[in-house]
């Protein structure tokens, strides 16, 4: 099956430690495609001290992807197509900088993607959310299952983010390992109860897709095929489209 999104993805050189040329961007790109990868979105790190980004710039940096890509396909070559967001760690900077509208959601500005530091999630977290879905944004949770919070009681956790707005996506990858026994515990966990809404490869190098071969495929093997269109499709263009949101329209 093929027309997958792919909302988490690393492939703007040089902006924070995904791929360094365009060379691999476009590698990486190719390679997933030929997972089924129809849309791949950039989410280059917007977080202060270690990748300080900011929207203008990355918007610059892509349209420098966006150019190769173009020239690839005329060239005969098969790629996804492009969009670019970011990932916000939500630190008091980058929550400014939403509130002010400076930060890249996805395509339709209804939802955005964040994330915190793996030991902790910030105890105002609810506040802030609230505050984001003021703004008509719904935030979209990176990783969760890497995040410590969630590994005890995962369930509780998914439950209490989304009564706080939030959305949870999948890191692929977890189900197989790549980011240790508990996030991958945490994963399944959260995977089984459904608890997400979608699902990434979060790739930052060519070298990271046939590891996301091995995810997709655990991935059927713990669920079933409409479940996978359901987190690699049905959910993603819902997020892009700005359509989880119901409860604010």
């Amino acid at each position: 099956m093929s027309g997958y999104f792919d909302l988490h993805c690393h492939y703007v050189p040089g902006v924070d430690d995904g791929v360094r040329s365009l060379e691999d961007s476009l590698a990486l790109l190719r390679a997933l495609r030929g997972l089924g990868f129809e849309t791949v979105v950039a989410t280059p790190h917007m977080r202060p001290a270690l990748w300080d980004n900011r929207a203008a710039p990355l918007r610059a940096a892509f349209e420098g992807v966006r150019e190769a890509v173009e020239t690839a396909r005329a060239g005969g070559d098969s790629l996804p197509a492009i969009e670019l967001s970011a990932e916000h760690f939500l630190d008091e900077v980058v929550y400014g900088r939403l509130l002010k509208g400076e930060g890249l959601p996805y395509r339709a500005g209804r939802s955005m993607l964040v994330e915190f530091a793996y030991e902790s999630l910030p105890v105002n977290l609810p506040a802030r959310f609230f505050d984001l879905r003021m703004k008509r944004l719904r935030p979209v949770v990176a990783h969760p299952e890497r995040y410590e919070a969630f590994w005890k009681k995962p369930v509780a956790a998914a439950e209490t983010m989304r009564r706080a707005g939030g959305v949870l996506l999948l890191d692929v990858a977890a189900l197989v390992g790549k980011y240790g026994r508990k996030a991958m515990d945490c994963a399944q966990t959260l995977l089984e109860a459904g608890a997400y809404y979608a699902a990434c490869t979060d790739s930052h190098a060519p070298s990271d897709v046939p590891v996301m071969g091995e995810a997709l495929t655990r991935l059927r093997a713990l669920t079933d095929e409409d479940e996978v269109d359901r987190l690699f499709r049905r959910g993603p263009r819902e997020i892009l489209e700005g359509r989880i949101f119901d409860d604010f329209d």
